[in-house]
């Protein structure tokens, strides 16, 4: 009796364990925080469950500081994090990227976004980078792509090093603090990652005619004001451990997405593309010695 009884917790256990979903955690960069990127990705996580068999997908919202350790540490099997850091998690932990997010916005799909430096509109002091010497400026963190380093690298190639030239220079954690920084005549100017002005303006939190774009630039069939070259969308990566067959699985469930699937609508996209070329990126960091680059 006693050994029909194992034998049939043996193969219950067995059963379970053979039941139970492989669970892969992605790391999503909580640019506006937590709660904000689980509401806008936890639909994705969802639909990479019910499409792939035998996986449950977890989303663990990320903080700037917390991107790297997680990867490193490996946390996270998974990330969604800007093009640079991605590229720095390329160099230094061998991560690989597997899908380039098509953003939607104002109902074009997009692979691309760049940085905008802004001032008040009232102020005839800022008109150029140039003007930007001896004034206040604001970004939104050292790791933010659009949010500093395009932005970065258009006042370093016009002579301007924020370290010294600036009167004032600080990080607000947010694109949104960034914003209303300069509205409130907290600082004089300062960048944020394109798309963010006209976002905030929908919400009925600016009005962009409070705002003047700096070093405006004109890309076609892209609707933002912008300041910067355009560079690759975030790209949804894999890291070193993560099985190959498990990602391309992934990105199979992802490009299959459909845009009136409530993931893509949660989530502000239209679907997801092969991965870009993310070199110009890496061009960047090397420029700036940021990132991979950054000295040690």
């Amino acid at each position: 009796m006693k050994k029909t009884v194992v034998i049939l917790l043996s193969v219950l256990c067995f059963a379970v364990t053979a039941n139970a979903a492989e669970v892969y955690k992605i790391g999503v960069l909580a640019k506006r925080g937590p709660a904000k990127a689980l509401a806008k990705w936890k639909a994705t996580g969802d639909y990479l469950t019910a499409k792939i068999d035998g996986k449950s997908f977890e989303i663990v919202p990320l903080d700037f500081d917390e991107v790297n350790p997680a990867i490193e540490g490996n946390k996270v099997d998974f990330f969604l994090v800007n093009s640079s850091m991605f590229v720095t998690a390329e160099v230094r932990y061998g991560a690989e990227a597997v899908a380039t997010m098509i953003n939607s916005r104002q109902g074009q799909p997009l692979k691309s976004f760049g940085g905008v430096i802004i001032t008040t509109e009232d102020n005839e002091a800022i008109n150029s980078l140039g003007d930007l010497k001896g004034k206040s400026f604001m970004a939104v963190k050292k790791s933010s792509f659009g949010g500093w380093q395009m932005a970065y690298k258009e006042l370093v190639d016009a002579g301007i090093d924020p370290y010294k030239d600036f009167t004032q220079f600080e990080f607000a954690g947010k694109h949104d603090n960034v914003v209303l920084a300069i509205q409130n005549g907290v600082v004089e100017a300062g960048t944020v990652r394109t798309d963010t002005l006209e976002r905030m303006a929908h919400e009925g939190t600016v009005d962009l005619e409070e705002f003047k774009i700096v070093n405006q630039k004109n890309h076609a069939d892209f609707p933002f004001v912008c300041s910067t070259p355009l560079y690759p969308e975030w790209p949804l990566a894999k890291t070193a451990k993560t099985p190959a067959g498990v990602a391309q699985e992934v990105v199979a469930a992802l490009k299959g997405l459909s845009q009136d699937d409530p993931a893509a609508k949660t989530a502000k996209v239209i679907g997801w593309t092969d991965a870009l070329d993310y070199g110009p990126v890496e061009a960047l960091q090397k420029t700036l010695s940021v990132g991979a680059y950054a000295a040690k």
